[in-house]
């Protein structure tokens, strides 16, 4: 399966980079850097020795902010400690690695740079860069209730997979447009109109060509690791709750279906059972509700790695860009948008958004420039990925790892993981205060699950942090 699902509540995060140097806020290390109020663990073992029990020591004062001036560490210390971890049984016979300056891009050591591998979900770092440069980052994905034909209402999906049943959280991401809402605002027009009995229909336009992919293992969609992909859906088409839930086959009919419920709350009674049909042109809108920002959806799903909401993601920007939104555009359209950033995507082959389908192909090297372009100075519209991914022993899919380590609260990263497949692609801060951009991508790992690979990429990404190689 692609990296798990962990939802885990997240604190709005600002990385200040200008000038080419680093100011980073952290203060409770919700961000990688030097200022910290977090315990500080003894140095780890060395690479690839796995670390040891660190004890939990008293908590520091808050330190200054990371320096530009910080030396870079030797190449060819570090191209030795890349060497030990490719030739590490754990990690198999096909492993891609780079390592580059995150001020300079400069490359500090690789294995295969250039050459694809199986990504697995650190796929989902080309839609995140995409959404944010094509997509203003206050960008929000409506769902509307419009007039129909003769009595009936439209239900019309913006794009929405997050909707809640009942009321929104103007607070939460998951949730943040309610189905309540958008039932009291449409029942209130009917009623002053004098109409309490209407029939629904349901338009999922906005979306085409199938709703599963091929390319997904059926036992992946079973088990609840991703939804049929539409135009609207309530909780990300869950049946009920749960880290893998079973899905709803159709979420947009299930939808309806909620909000019919919720009409007749309101008093409005909806006659049989909704069903697909093509909203009129200019037809006259009785309620609409809004999605959380794009912004903060890019957040979700790197922070979550959620599947669904990532292919949602990469088909809004198919459609922004003029394309389908279908699989082959959305996967078309994130890696023409990577491309458009000067990014070379030479190599590079997409099936899906979220890296759980079987065919797609990524060098470590495109995946190290999203990184370090997240960071950059020049980009600050993508300072939502950079603070987006997943801290080292405290939030997201790596809420798990790293956490005996000094490595703690000093690595962001994008996970991935998929059978015979383990990966990991983001920054670290090492011990001269030097920003470190890598990526890691190991596609022919031995039967045995994630464990070894997972403990052995991270032993190699914890010396990379307590390196300092000069």
């Amino acid at each position: 399966m692609a990296s798990g699902v962990r939802v885990v509540a997240t604190t709005a995060l600002v990385v200040l980079l200008a000038g080419g140097a680093y100011a980073t806020a952290d203060a409770y290390d919700v961000v990688p850097g030097m200022v910290t109020l977090a315990p500080v663990p003894a140095p780890p073992n060395p690479f690839p020795t796995a670390p040891g029990a660190v004890p939990a020591p008293a908590v520091t004062a808050l330190l200054g902010a990371l320096d530009p001036a910080a030396p870079a560490p030797s190449p060819a210390q570090l191209q030795g400690m890349v060497a030990a971890l490719v030739a590490d049984a754990r990690m198999g016979a096909s492993t891609g690695v780079v390592v580059v300056d995150g001020l300079t891009g400069d490359v500090l050591a690789s294995n295969a740079p250039e050459v694809p591998h199986i990504p697995a979900s650190t796929a989902k770092l080309v839609t995140a860069v995409a959404a944010l440069t094509q997509l203003p980052a206050s960008t929000t994905l409506p769902t509307r209730v419009v007039k129909g034909a003769a009595g009936q209402l439209v239900l019309v999906g913006g794009g929405d997979m997050m909707l809640a049943a009942g009321a929104g959280d103007p607070t939460a991401v998951d949730g943040r447009a309610g189905l309540a809402d958008l039932a009291a605002q449409v029942a209130k027009g009917l009623k002053l109109a004098g109409t309490t009995t209407v029939s629904l229909g349901v338009d999922d336009t906005l979306f085409s060509g199938p709703a599963l992919s091929p390319t997904w293992a059926a036992s992946d969609i079973a088990a609840g690791y991703v939804a049929p992909v539409t135009a609207l859906a309530v909780d990300v088409a869950k049946i009920k709750a749960g880290e893998y839930p079973p899905r709803y086959p159709d979420p947009s009919l299930a939808a309806a279906g909620q909000l019919a419920a919720r009409l007749a709350e309101q008093g409005i009674t909806v006659t049989g059972t909704p069903s697909r049909v093509t909203a009129p042109a200019g037809a006259a809108e009785l309620g609409v509700v809004q999605s959380a920002p794009i912004a903060d959806v890019v957040q979700y799903f790197l922070h979550t790695s959620d599947n669904t909401i990532t292919e949602v993601v990469a088909r809004i920007v198919a459609v922004h860009m003029g394309l389908p939104g279908s699989f082959e555009a959305a996967s078309k359209a994130v890696l023409r948008a990577a491309s458009e950033l000067g990014l070379d995507t030479s190599g590079a082959t997409l099936v899906d958004a979220s890296g759980l389908g079987a065919g797609s192909a990524l060098p470590p090297q495109l995946l190290v420039d999203l990184v370090r372009l997240s960071t950059s100075p020049t980009h600050p519209e993508l300072r939502e990925v950079a603070t987006g991914m997943p801290i080292a022993g405290l939030s997201g899919t790596l809420a798990d790892r790293f956490t005996t380590t000094a490595a703690r609260g000093l690595v962001r990263a994008k996970t991935g993981s998929l059978p015979h497949v383990t990966s990991l692609a983001g920054t670290v801060v090492d011990a001269d205060g030097r920003l470190l951009a890598f990526a890691v991508l190991a596609d022919q790992t031995p039967d045995g699950g994630q464990l070894a690979p997972r403990a052995t990429i991270d032993a190699f990404v914890t010396t990379l942090q307590a390196c300092g190689c000069r």
